[in-house]
């Protein structure tokens, strides 16, 4: 066991493993074309098996993958370039993109504390699950802020944005969602990164508006938490 932390301690080794798995994650998804084996839930789920197995305590991950975390941040600020090119695009629908976010923020925030609240969850767990429709940088100081708990925080987020990703094209299809725009909202307002890597692949279009609507849910859901805190 010591050994096997001080192994995954070491940054080479750990992003070797992460990046190794991911990649043969995206061949087999490629592959196949299941939702249900889309890369980021098939990474996640071998990591945390290979981990459990060999019985590596998250602390020691957690220092060899450091980098993966940092860059968390950077990758979002990249989606830029993609926003750069739907410019014009933006700018016609601002009002109405604005609007919707503000809307889905407002009613995630509201469902998710009235569901928790009902399940007998306390204020702390509701104060972690709050900010599950935001991207993890930004979930964190918000549930930090108002008295969560991060690494719960963390989990569901990431547990939202693989679900998000999976089953967002599906439900989208089914309800006969054809506009590019209120997709590519949809994904990145419910499922951040996750849900903005899978409308990537929908579209140019769709992975524009869903990297805007990633910053646009940051930004409404820390202005409207404190709100719905004091109302609720």
């Amino acid at each position: 066991m010591e050994a096997m932390n001080e192994l995954f301690a070491l940054q080479p080794f750990t992003l070797a493993f992460v990046i190794g798995i991911y990649l043969a994650s995206v061949a087999l998804y490629r592959r196949t074309r299941l939702g249900l084996l889309h890369p980021v839930l098939t990474s996640m789920l071998v990591i945390i098996g290979v981990l459990y197995v060999l019985d590596v305590d998250y602390e020691a991950f957690r220092q060899g993958s450091f980098l993966i975390d940092f860059m968390l941040g950077p990758s979002v600020v990249a989606l830029g370039y993609v926003l750069y090119e739907q410019v014009r695009l933006i700018r016609r629908h601002l009002v109405s993109m604005l609007t919707a976010v503000s809307v889905g923020s407002l009613v995630g925030i509201v469902s998710v504390t009235l569901i928790a609240r009902w399940l007998g969850a306390d204020e702390q767990v509701v104060s972690s699950l709050q900010p599950k429709s935001v991207t993890t940088p930004i979930a964190l100081g918000i549930s930090e802020r108002f008295g969560g708990i991060p690494p719960l925080t963390a989990v569901v987020v990431v547990v939202v944005g693989v679900f998000g990703a999976v089953v967002g094209p599906f439900v989208l299809d089914k309800t006969g969602v054809r506009s590019k725009i209120a997709r590519g909202l949809a994904m990145g307002s419910s499922a951040h990164g996750g849900g903005t890597s899978r409308a990537i692949e929908m579209g140019a279009v769709e992975g524009a508006i869903s990297g805007l609507s990633i910053g646009l849910m940051g930004v409404a859901t820390a202005l409207l938490m404190p709100l719905v805190r004091l109302f609720l």
